[in-house]
């Protein structure tokens, strides 16, 4: 399968080391070329996972984003969230009739990628997203990547939803873990990384900016942390439901407990990330992308969706307000919401044909 892969963080050597080793053609683009340099003068990654350490061979490594694009069936950006608005308008001239586009989650990054489409082409493409990264990945050098858990379960939608059968089976191929959703908003919601990830920083604010290293995982997920992170889920979950999606709403509370039905790492996934040392890090409040992604742009996504439907999300709400102030910056003014993407004078009739059929 001719696959392209987008971006040089953790995720996307993850994709294209794991996807090459499976035998699939890979390419893989990154925009700097100094970081790059290991990757494109060797056109190998070294992968460790549970099957040892080894030199994965690339089929192209290259900053050229119009030759890494051509030709390729399936495009997977497992990038942060911040980076899609810029991407998307690199992207949309490149992209052609029948190619799938994975974002791995979305944060609705999938309406942001369709509308630049939609500015500069009629190309039929279709855009996916899903929950989380298909990896529990860190990487140990410049080029090298340590994958720790694959994920077993990747609940996805597409846009427009009129293509999903189309794309999920694309995808599948790459990912068999994939599970369809009604559409790309309802994949959005199943983005766990609004979730999990700002009670643990915001209230492990003092550890981070004492210590050389925390990890909010480990000696960091208390008692009372994991109670915000299940009342900030019940939030998404009731969100999902004002929205008319039902079951499954995969709640973090499953990722915890292996009692409970599986999730999408599996079981003693929490163990195996724990036991790895790798998310031992410095964790920087004000440029993370935790703060910076899953609150100002995921968080401030999901009140302005509740606001849309007249749901209140107080947990959700309260956590952006301590993130913006820690910042130094309105996020519900700055971050990604209905009113930002130009959505919020959607009637649900609208909104409800734009997921269909695309922007």
């Amino acid at each position: 399968m001719e696959i392209a892969v987008l971006g040089g963080g953790h995720g996307c050597y993850a994709a294209a080391a794991d996807l090459a080793n499976q035998g699939n053609s890979v390419r893989l683009w990154r925009r700097g070329a100094e970081a790059f340099a290991p990757v494109l003068e060797s056109g190998k990654i070294t992968l460790t996972d549970t099957q040892g350490t080894r030199a994965v061979p690339i089929g192209l490594a290259s900053t050229d984003l119009a030759a890494v694009v051509a030709g390729a069936e399936l495009i997977v950006i497992a990038l942060p969230a911040t980076a899609q608005t810029d991407l998307a308008a690199r992207l949309a001239p490149f992209l052609t009739d029948g190619q799938v586009v994975y974002l791995p989650p979305g944060t609705f990054g999938s309406y942001i990628f369709a509308r630049a489409l939609r500015a500069v082409s009629g190309a039929r493409v279709a855009f996916a997203e899903t929950g989380t990264l298909p990896y529990l990945a860190r990487k140990q050098g410049i080029d090298h990547i340590a994958i720790r858990v694959r994920a077993t379960r990747l609940p996805s939608g597409v846009l427009p939803a009129s293509e999903s059968e189309r794309a999920l089976t694309v995808i599948g191929r790459a990912y068999p873990a994939v599970e369809p959703l009604s559409d790309a908003l309802d994949g959005a919601l199943m983005n766990a990384g609004p979730i999990i990830h700002p009670p643990l920083i915001l209230m492990n604010a003092g550890p981070l900016q004492h210590f050389d290293a925390w990890d909010i995982h480990n000696e960091g997920t208390q008692p009372a942390i994991r109670r915000v992170t299940d009342a900030l889920d019940a939030e998404r979950v009731a969100l999902r439901a004002a929205l008319g999606y039902g079951p499954p709403h995969f709640p973090l509370a499953d990722h915890y407990d292996d009692a409970r039905e599986e999730w999408m790492y599996g079981n003693s996934s929490h163990e195996m990330l724990i036991d790895s040392g790798d998310w031992r890090e410095k964790i920087d409040l004000t440029s993370h992308r935790y703060m910076l992604e899953d609150v100002r742009l995921g968080l401030a996504f999901l009140v302005s969706l509740a606001e849309w439907v007249g749901l209140g999300l107080p947990v959700a709400r309260g956590l952006v307000a301590l993130g913006s102030a820690v910042v130094g910056e309105d996020f519900l003014a700055t971050g990604r919401t209905l009113g930002g993407l130009g959505l919020d004078q959607l009637s649900p009739e609208q909104m409800h044909a734009l997921l269909a059929s695309g922007p």
